[in-house]
């Protein structure tokens, strides 16, 4: 008999591997945080210290929440159906100027919960004090990419620029041994930073060999300021900048061309789609068709809980294959399996984790979700992928492992307390309201 630490048994596998391999009455086996064997029909030959029965369900690859603003959470609702730039100049810049560590911590906890209890074992971040969202994630036990925000103002958590350059490297050498916390260098935008703040936040990203992030072409607005003082499309200034390249995940891009398409597809940039922000905001659709026909990696994230409203990436799936095949009046477009793709093994390429995760085969670490299929809405069941994008919802995810350890089983939470978050998380909206006067 072979010794394991864990085995799920009993549910349909859905792999996410190269070949979309799906295993009937399938099983897998745990060994540390490494998923050591995976296979149909239950064999005898292993001798696990503990089994999940899956129930007839469904087992697959934690999803990947390729873009978030995770403290965000707690400014949820606060100015929904407003322009971005209102909804940022006016509203969510001065909340943010008034933050704390502790607000991001509190708020990025509420996010992890909220993640973790609808199918989310790794997520992106990009936000302020993000050494506090790195504790949370840890603290909760999710997988993360995480990098501080940078642009040409001042921020309330490093103050000029130049401690935010220093903050960003005292992020990546302390966090850079972490088995679940890694670090990007995220520079915010085309128009909230200069050319000299973008040259040297890619030159510390590719010094430590690490993803440069940032939000790009996400408004006509944006398009149109980054026209107006350099004479370039977005693409163009990265590219006249040197930033074009595959250590870039560029954030959005709703607004490029197919000119842009081809060089970003040259250049090996990695993008995230986030569909339900984008209609929130009026920003427009992404492309994404065109950049899967020139096989970009195209991830999907929800952006944050301030113009989703949640971070639900099973809606996000259902909504990225609809939208466009109402823009292309196409059904075919965005099919069940391309989508599901970009919330797992797809996802987490483009952030660089594919050897970690996004599929389950032997020697990934083991990142796993189950659904309870034992539902009204989920009977009957013919297309196990096309259940999970048009049907599935967050709230469906019993189980989820993270790292090989069970983080949530039979939807309770083990990590972390979801009633103390939920309370601090109120107590921080009292602040919220009072800085808005």
């Amino acid at each position: 008999m072979q010794q394991v630490d864990l085995i799920i048994r009993n549910g349909t596998i859905l792999t996410m591997d190269r070949e979309n391999s799906i295993l009937e009455n399938g099983f897998l086996c745990i060994r540390g945080d490494t998923i050591s064997h995976i296979g149909a029909d239950y064999e005898r030959s292993f001798e696990a210290t503990r089994s999940i029965d899956a129930r007839g369900g469904l087992i697959l690859p934690g999803l990947v929440n390729g873009h978030t603003h995770a403290a965000m959470s707690l400014f949820r609702g606060l100015a929904d159906d407003l322009p971005l730039m209102d909804w940022l100049n006016n509203y969510i810049f001065p909340v943010e100027s008034k933050m704390d560590a502790d607000f991001v911590f509190t708020g990025a906890l509420l996010a992890c919960a909220e993640m973790i209890m609808s199918g989310t074992t790794t997520f992106c971040d990009m936000y302020l004090f993000e050494e506090e969202v790195a504790r949370a994630a840890r603290e909760a036990g999710m997988r993360c990419l995480v990098g501080e925000v940078l642009y040409d103002f001042p921020s309330p958590n490093y103050g000029p620029l130049k401690k935010g350059f220093e903050y960003t490297e005292s992020l990546i050498q302390r966090w850079q041994d972490d088995p679940l916390v890694s670090i990007a260098v995220e520079p915010h935008s085309l128009y909230t930073c200069s050319p000299d703040l973008l040259t040297t936040a890619n030159e510390l990203a590719l010094n430590y060999n690490v993803p440069l992030i940032i939000h790009v072409a996400e408004t006509l607005n944006e398009i149109a300021k980054v026209k107006e003082k350099y004479g370039k499309t977005a693409v163009e200034h990265l590219h006249s900048l040197g930033l074009l390249g595959p250590h870039l995940i560029a954030d959005h891009c709703v607004h490029v061309d197919e000119t842009e398409i081809k060089k970003m597809a040259e250049h090996g940039v990695r993008v995230i789609d986030n569909p339900e922000s984008n209609m929130k905001l009026a920003s427009g659709i992404a492309p994404v068709p065109e950049m899967l026909a020139r096989d970009m990696t195209v991830g999907l994230g929800t952006d944050g809980c301030a113009s989703n409203n949640n971070l639900d990436l099973f809606t996000e799936m259902d909504t990225a294959a609809k939208i466009h095949k109402i823009q292309t009046m196409d059904p075919t477009v965005m099919d069940a399996v391309t989508v599901l793709r970009m919330a797992t093994i797809e996802g987490a390429k483009a952030l660089g984790l594919q050897d970690l995760t996004g599929s389950l085969e032997p020697g990934k670490k083991a990142d796993v979700i189950l659904l309870n299929t034992h539902k009204p809405h989920l009977t009957p069941m013919y297309n196990p992928a096309s259940h999970l994008v048009y049907a599935a919802r967050g709230s469906d995810v019993t189980t989820s492992i993270i790292n090989g350890k069970v983080i949530m089983e039979d939807r309770k939470l083990l990590s972390i307390d979801v009633d103390e978050i939920i309370a601090r998380a109120r107590e921080k909206s009292v602040q919220v309201k009072a800085w808005l006067r």
